[in-house]
């Protein structure tokens, strides 16, 4: 009998190729069980003895926050290991009525107010011996180091899930490839085995027979190739009907701005209402840009942000740098808590921006019609960056008037003509249209 092939390397290779799989897979999953049993170094510190660190971040973020931070000077001194300076008798005393020991002449109480421009600190006489003890011990805890992440590791979040090292995946793509690549050798060698027992029994395989090329026989046919140029004319029609369609219309459009404002920090994680700083979109034809001396309503004493807002795109440190930028656009002195009168502009890149010959009035429609911002702006309070939500092209507006009823709660200036035209229409809810809304003059003056 003739020996047609060797069956037996192929099935080696297949077998090793499988034990070096599972070679990897052990070695990933041994890896991934070390790293999940693997316990926290980073332990939190233990709360100062005498008083409860945990009760008394709460007390502290209700009442001294605002004027206070651990780590920086803000309106007043940082207070982290406070009680290493102060004795707590002398502690209890200015907590619970500064003032009073300022004007008793107290040394060391005139020289902390000196020391922070003759700020006036509030008196906080609702609170006992043992809250403040327990305020002591929060700000008695080390500050937290934040590790380093390890070179071409994946960085970890406090409090937050592991991220996965990516070992597995590399793994189940390295194992397909090697299953991918051993039938492709297997397709080969059977081929070679095939031809071989072809060979040696006579067998002669016939050739296939020449065909006309397909593009030859579509050349020929006259009628495929009216139908072809028919289609491709009205394709090219309607690409560049919608290409034309677009000139203008910058929906999607999403700016850098020069100092970054998250929405989503502001409107979202903070629930500031939009009207707070585009305040002017209530009695106004324009939303406006806010002042910067909004900004410092709150960041006067918001230097920086919480761990917890940093994402895996936006660290705190950049969101940090942000707010150094607008106390340089104000003038602002972190560390003298002052003006210094020296700022500068900042050029702001618009978003929306209609044509002149459109006429829109923001305050018809926030305040006389009570829309919200999220219908023309879309949901601002989970933006990053800020982006034209809405095409705000003729079409979009009309089908908005079209759909959108008039509000008549508490509205006595469409009382009137509300019931003539509801009874022309015979409907109890009119619409922005029926009210007047698609008349040319509306909006082209």
């Amino acid at each position: 009998m003739k020996k047609v092939g060797n069956h037996n390397s192929i099935t080696r290779k297949l077998f090793l190729g499988v034990a070096l799989s599972l070679i990897f897979s052990f070695t990933s999953f041994a890896q991934e069980a070390a790293a999940v049993a693997a316990p926290d170094a980073a332990a939190a510190p233990a709360a100062a003895s005498g008083g409860d660190a945990a009760k008394g971040k709460e007390l502290f973020n209700a009442n001294c926050a605002a004027c206070h931070k651990l780590d920086a000077k803000a309106t007043g001194p940082a207070l982290r290991g406070i009680a290493s300076k102060y004795e707590m008798a002398w502690l209890y005393k200015w907590v619970k009525n500064s003032s009073d020991l300022i004007k008793s002449g107290d040394a060391q109480a005139v020289k902390v107010f000196e020391e922070n421009n003759k700020s006036v600190m509030s008196s906080f006489p609702q609170l006992s011996n043992a809250d403040i003890d327990n305020i002591i011990a929060y700000t008695s805890e080390p500050k937290a180091e934040v590790a380093a992440p390890a070179a071409g590791g994946a960085t970890a979040v406090p409090g937050g899930p592991v991220a996965d090292s990516g070992i597995s995946n590399n793994l189940i793509l390295a194992a397909l490839a090697l299953v991918l690549v051993v039938l492709v050798v297997m397709l080969v060698l059977v081929n070679k085995v095939l031809s071989k027992v072809a060979k040696a029994n006579g067998i002669v395989v016939e050739p296939k027979a020449k065909t006309t090329p397909i593009w030859q026989a579509f050349a020929k046919n006259q009628f495929l190739i009216l139908v072809t140029v028919i289609f491709l004319l009205l394709t090219s029609a309607y690409y560049v009907y919608g290409f034309f369609m677009q000139v203008g219309v910058d929906q999607g459009y999403e700016p850098i701005q020069p100092i970054h404002y998250s929405h989503r920090i502001h409107a979202g994680d903070n629930e500031i209402n939009c009207k707070y700083c585009h305040s002017a979109a209530r009695v106004s034809k324009n939303g406006g840009i806010p002042s910067l001396n909004i900004c410092m309503n709150c960041h006067k004493n918001i230097a920086e942000v919480a761990e917890t807002t940093a994402t895996p795109e936006y660290s705190k440190a950049f969101y940090d740098e942000q707010i150094q930028k607008l106390y340089t656009a104000v003038g602002w002195d972190q560390a003298t808590q002052t003006y210094t009168g020296k700022t500068q502009p900042v050029k702001w890149v618009r978003i929306h921006n209609l044509p002149d010959f459109v006429y829109f009035n923001h305050s018809q429609h926030v305040t006389v019609g009570g829309i919200e911002c999220q219908t023309c702006h879309g949901p601002v309070e989970e933006y990053e960056i800020q982006k034209q939500f809405a095409p705000l092209t003729m079409g979009w507006c009309i089908d908005c008037h079209r759909k959108t009823e008039v509000k008549m709660e508490g509205n006595e200036y469409y009382t009137k003509i509300h019931e003539e035209l509801s009874k022309k229409y015979g409907v109890d809810k009119l619409t922005a249209a029926q009210m007047g809304g698609l008349e040319c003059g509306k909006c082209h003056y």
